[in-house]
């Protein structure tokens, strides 16, 4: 059953943005105005879930710069089972947590107040279906990120990276290019794990976009 009141008034000085398919359709989100807090558009965010849509039943999702929670909540919203949202800003974690109150979501929605980096080094949480890898840019954290991650990642695991549009970001080695776009500010990329033995989006998707090998 949908939750009541998930459509709040933004407060004074922030923005919002909204969930745009699933069992959470215009739940929007609250956006503060903070340094590098920088919300993937809803544009990009609904090419990017009609791609990884054939694969998000079931996924467990790991949201590691996760602000305020637009990716990981819009994955669970279109039949992810679980999303870690990562975010060190306690302002920002509060809010998560609060957001997943709101869309009664604590048995699938687990916001973690800590460093992306310093979390990806602790104890496993599990291996991971689906990661997005979004943080601020100046931080420039992609290296360090992607270093970390193997051992969080399933076998046949889909990596989201979205980075500058003139320093476009490459996960290296171990990845395959599925489908890209981006905007003037932002290039939007999802790579698919090799070796994997799973299906590929592409035998179940029609989409018109070909893949990179």
């Amino acid at each position: 059953m949908k939750p009541r009141s998930t459509k709040p008034a933004p407060r004074r000085g922030e923005g919002s943005v909204r969930i745009i398919g699933g069992r959470w359709r215009g739940t929007r989100l609250p956006v503060p105005d903070l340094p590098g807090l920088r919300p993937t558009s809803d544009r990009a965010r609904e090419t990017l879930f009609n791609w990884l849509q054939p694969v998000l039943p079931g996924a467990r999702v790991l949201d590691l710069f996760a602000g305020s929670g637009a990716l990981g909540l819009e994955a669970l919203s279109r039949g992810a089972s679980e999303a870690l949202l990562v975010e060190r800003d306690p302002g920002l974690a509060e809010s998560l947590r609060t957001t997943v109150e709101r869309l009664h979501a604590g048995d699938e929605a687990k916001p973690v107040r800590a460093d992306a980096l310093s979390l990806l080094h602790a104890p496993l949480h599990g291996r991971f279906d689906v990661v997005f890898v979004d943080p601020p840019f100046e931080d420039a954290l992609w290296d360090a990120v992607l270093a970390a991650l193997p051992p969080w990642l399933a076998d046949d695991a889909w990596l989201y990276l979205e980075s500058p549009a003139d320093r476009p970001v490459e996960p290296g080695a171990g990845w395959r290019l599925h489908r890209e776009g981006g905007s003037r500010d932002a290039r939007h990329a999802l790579y698919r794990r090799s070796g994997g033995g799973a299906a590929t989006l592409a035998q179940v998707s029609d989409d018109s976009a070909t893949s990179t090998p």
